[in-house]
């Protein structure tokens, strides 16, 4: 893992923050009041990603690396499945339910860690998943809006996020490439594996269609969208890559306490008790856990620093 200044990770962590709530919006936005259809928002998201990344390189930004595209092709593949479940958890569950299920990302992850590349993590952290499990549950029972396709597209989603999340972390190291020469590979790749199949799903022309009659205002929100999923993308693959998976999923917590106050006040998303129950217990055992991990980095500073 590369070491990155403290201020370059805050700022990247800043730069996440305000681009992840602002695309939860501004999607839920076109879901409800145009009818802009999944699969064709997230090929918009996907090209508008390339295009930036294009213009990136052209600035000399970065500087392209060529890869294997045998390499690169379960990522691409798996970065279909992050946005399109996403999207279809957000468009088919409350902005509370989408956010909660979101949580569930970090255990998956720890769960892929350590059945897989031999990851170990201590007793009081594998204890403070119990509370974040339970609030998610808890918040998905009683919530008025529930309905059982939403929460397979939300666990579908969750699983293929958590594999994404891992797998872009160890392609970087691997193939020894940065964020947005990893990320400049693979969206086209993505792009062309979704324009594939989205005629299978969606219309493609007409009423309803990418290609359809949509007003001027839609299609500025369509297009803003996809700038913001090009930010969003471009941060997460950084974060990752100078941190690691886990530290970018608790910080990612963080940002849900937000956006559920917004779902509620934006899209009067109901509220009940037994719902709030489990956002404080989502959010006690976020907080038990982030308190444990930066105990454990002041005990390795230490160590390093009595290290002769």
């Amino acid at each position: 893992m590369r070491v990155s200044l403290p201020w370059k990770i805050a700022a990247g962590l800043l730069v996440n923050l305000l681009s992840s709530i602002c695309i939860v919006f501004v999607n839920k936005w076109i879901y409800i009041h145009y009818g802009f259809p999944n699969m064709s928002l997230t090929l918009v998201h996907f090209v508008v990603t390339w295009l930036g990344l294009y213009i990136c390189q052209t600035f000399g930004v970065f500087c392209p690396k060529s890869l294997p595209a045998s390499k690169v092709l379960l990522l691409a593949l798996s970065f279909c499945g992050f946005v399109v479940f996403t999207n279809l958890s957000l468009q088919n569950n409350t902005i509370g339910t989408y956010q909660l299920a979101k949580v569930m990302t970090t255990p998956v992850i720890i769960l892929i860690q350590t059945l897989w590349y031999g990851k170990s993590f201590n007793l009081k952290t594998k204890l403070t998943l119990v509370p974040i499990t339970l609030g998610v549950f808890l918040n998905s029972y009683y919530d008025v809006k529930f309905n059982m396709l939403g929460m397979v597209f939300a666990a579908l989603g969750v699983l293929v996020t958590s594999l994404y999340q891992v797998w872009v972390g160890t392609k970087q190291h691997e193939l020894q490439v940065n964020s947005m020469q990893l990320l400049y590979y693979q969206a086209p790749m993505s792009s062309a594996m979704l324009l594939s199949i989205v005629p299978f799903f969606e219309p493609v022309v007409g009423e309803g269609g990418i290609f359809g009659p949509w007003s001027v205002t839609a299609i500025v929100m369509v297009l803003f969208s996809g700038v913001i999923a090009f930010t969003v993308n471009l941060s997460i693959y950084w974060i990752i890559g100078n941190t690691s998976p886990v530290t970018y999923n608790m910080f990612g917590h963080f940002k849900f306490c937000i956006t559920l106050i917004g779902g509620y006040i934006l899209f009067k998303d109901p509220l009940s008790l037994n719902q709030a129950l489990g956002i404080f217990c989502t959010v006690f055992g976020i907080l038990a856990y982030t308190r444990i991990k930066f105990s454990e980095q002041e005990v390795n500073k230490s160590k390093l620093v009595q290290r002769p």
